[in-house]
């Protein structure tokens, strides 16, 4: 099944609320929340306090996305916030310190997810697909959002979703960065299930439509 995860760093954060609440009429399935730290990605956006308000409003599950540098000291506390996916970037941290950041997760109840960017190679992610709940490939460089999709990407996620269907199939597999009508389709065929959508979602005059054509 395939679903949606609308990043609200494309959103009004003047009416946070009210474009939050929209998402779960217009049938999308995660609340996708960027976590940026200004130094393990060159932006700053929101952090503890803003995702436990988002929590407490959210007609969705969140999927917060820490582009922090070494997550696993806020684990806990995001956790707390009410993320219900944590994903943390298998570049910020020690191989260590990232396997410690996703047990912590699991230990806590919530979905364990890592990311890789663009430059990364799709390897990366394999001493930890057993601990994961989702992955998330980057078809943007981290840190900005409205950035154009990155088609070379596509033989990452095909490469990731074999491993994923041999090793640990309940995984789901992500995309984050210039997710469109078009884009989503090429997603697709390559292996992803979860659509993250920021611009092209908060931009549409008709997000319901657009939520059913990325799914089609």
């Amino acid at each position: 099944m395939i679903k949606t995860a609308p990043s609200i760093l494309s959103a009004d954060f003047v009416n946070l609320e009210r474009d939050i609440r929209a998402l779960g009429p217009a049938g999308a399935d995660y609340v996708h929340v960027d976590v940026m730290d200004g130094h393990f990605v060159p932006n700053i956006s929101l952090g503890i306090p803003v995702t436990a308000a988002i929590k407490k409003i959210s007609p969705l599950p969140l999927d917060v996305h820490l582009m922090i540098s070494r997550p696993v000291r806020y684990v806990e506390e995001f956790c707390k916030a009410g993320a219900d996916i944590l994903t943390v970037h298998v570049e910020s941290d020690i191989p260590a310190n990232i396997r410690a950041a996703l047990e912590k997760t699991k230990a806590l109840g919530v979905r364990a997810a890592v990311s890789v960017k663009p430059d990364t190679r799709a390897e990366a992610v394999l001493p930890y697909l057993e601990l994961c709940d989702l992955i998330l490939v980057m078809t943007v460089e981290p840190g900005f959002g409205g950035q154009s999709f990155m088609a070379d990407m596509m033989p990452k996620l095909r490469t990731i979703r074999g491993w994923i269907d041999e090793k640990n199939p309940s995984c789901e597999l992500e995309v984050d960065g210039g997710v469109n009508e078009k884009t989503a389709q090429l997603c697709k065929e390559n292996g992803a299930n979860v659509l993250v959508a920021g611009s092209a979602w908060f931009k549409s005059p008709d997000p319901a439509a657009f939520n059913r054509a990325l799914k089609a």
